[in-house]
């Protein structure tokens, strides 16, 4: 299969090895901003609201009562189709709010993406590390999805009144920024749909599931991680249970996903591939049942191997300690980064953020049924760590048993 108009390939001409192709487009400068829309509602008759009063009371967590008061005389407000600069406005019930953000240049991030597979139905990709795959915070525009809404998608139009075609592939779960490998897409409603299901009876499954015999059963995707562990590991297989929920993490106006008793169930199979005794780490393979958010960096971390880290700062996760808490509970300092307060938002925390790169995590590889011929398709693919090469393949239609992953 090779490249189509548009696509773009490695330095010789040859797409990147084990991949069909790769494509991209470079990132501008600044994105276009953003706008987010309200219609006011007025809970007491009698009472009066200001314009300044309805942000800086609802929208505490994206900037300080001085911030929205600068955003309001930028003129970033209207009402109603009109520009409001008079911070003490009295609203009106029913009125049209919007909030204009300012365009910003975002945070470095690869614009590269490689395909491993693709049909009619879906599109397999390679994620590099480093890039978002949806939207949040400050990458609106370098996401994954942006990429995939840029390139001109050759969609079979031939099946696309029975599996509703879409303009473009979607992503159907979730990598985190700093995590690399495969990421799957849909390129129909009905693909799209089932893939969902798919994923979404994976979390139900790990809640269910008591005992270990019962593991790789009955599962229409199965996906493999390759993660970089602090510490050797005594045992060859752990199987982590701990549930995963929301805690308090200053910062992060939402909160953290941390390992939390009373959080919602999550399941992770842990297997050792190679133990590197001169570092003092350990290759591990890991299966998750169940997909929470940053569920691997939480369950290698409450084993006590957390994941190693990239930078000189951090030698191993740089947000997940022992246990699968986050390190810090409390502002570092006063240090900030003002790259969040150029319009009056709130300048933020050097500590790190679920964001945030920093670690040895890989989607390695994966097995599902196809969403409409439900074949079996496995994928293979790879990436390096400290020297540890992992090959990349693409196979279709292998017959494999799902029980004996390691």
């Amino acid at each position: 299969m090779s490249a189509a108009e548009g696509e773009t390939p490695v330095a010789d001409g040859a797409p990147p090895p084990g991949a069909l192709y790769s494509f991209g487009t470079p990132w501008p400068e600044l994105n276009q901003g953003l706008s987010y829309s309200d219609t006011f509602r007025c809970a007491d008759a009698g009472a009066a609201t200001t314009l300044i009063e309805f942000y800086s009371t609802n929208y505490k967590s994206s900037a300080p009562l001085p911030g929205w008061v600068k955003r309001i005389r930028n003129g970033q407000i209207t009402v109603d189709g009109e520009v409001v600069t008079d911070p003490d406005m009295i609203l009106g019930d029913g009125c049209k709010l919007v909030y204009h953000r300012l365009p910003w240049q975002e945070p470095f991030a690869p614009y590269l993406l490689e395909v491993l597979y693709e049909d009619d139905d879906m599109v397999a990709l390679n994620k590099p590390s480093g890039l978002q795959v949806l939207p949040k915070g400050l990458f609106q525009q370098r996401t994954v999805l942006a990429q995939l809404q840029l390139k001109d998608w050759k969609m079979a139009s031939c099946c696309s009144k029975i599996k509703h075609v879409q303009s473009h592939p979607v992503p159907v779960h979730r990598l985190g920024r700093g995590t690399s490998g495969l990421l799957l897409c849909a390129k129909t409603k009905v693909a799209k749909v089932r893939l969902a299901s798919y994923f979404a009876e994976g979390a139900i499954n790990a809640g269910n599931k008591r005992d270990k015999s019962e593991l790789g059963e009955e599962q229409k995707i199965s996906k493999f991680y390759r993660a970089l562990v602090t510490g050797i590991l005594d045992n060859d297989e752990v199987v982590v249970t701990q549930p995963i929920g929301l805690v308090h993490y200053p910062g992060v106006a939402e909160g953290l996903y941390a390992a939390y008793s009373s959080g919602k169930p999550a399941m992770s199979k842990v297997c050792v591939l190679e133990r590197l005794a001169h570092q003092n780490h350990t290759l591990v393979q890991v299966e998750i049942h169940s997909g929470r958010p940053h569920q691997i960096r939480i369950h290698l971390a409450y084993t006590w191997h957390p994941l190693v880290g990239k930078s000189l700062a951090h030698s191993d996760d740089p947000l997940y300690g022992i246990g699968g808490h986050p390190k810090f509970v409390e502002p570092e300092s006063t240090g900030t980064d003002s790259s969040f307060a150029y319009d009056g938002g709130y300048e933020r925390p050097l500590q790190p953020v679920p964001g945030d790169c920093g670690y040895h995590l890989h989607a390695h590889w994966l097995v599902l049924c196809h969403p409409t011929t439900n074949k079996v398709i496995k994928y293979i693919s790879h990436d390096l760590i400290l020297g540890t090469v992992i090959y990349l393949t693409c196979a279709i239609g292998v017959d494999y048993n799902l029980k004996k992953i390691c």
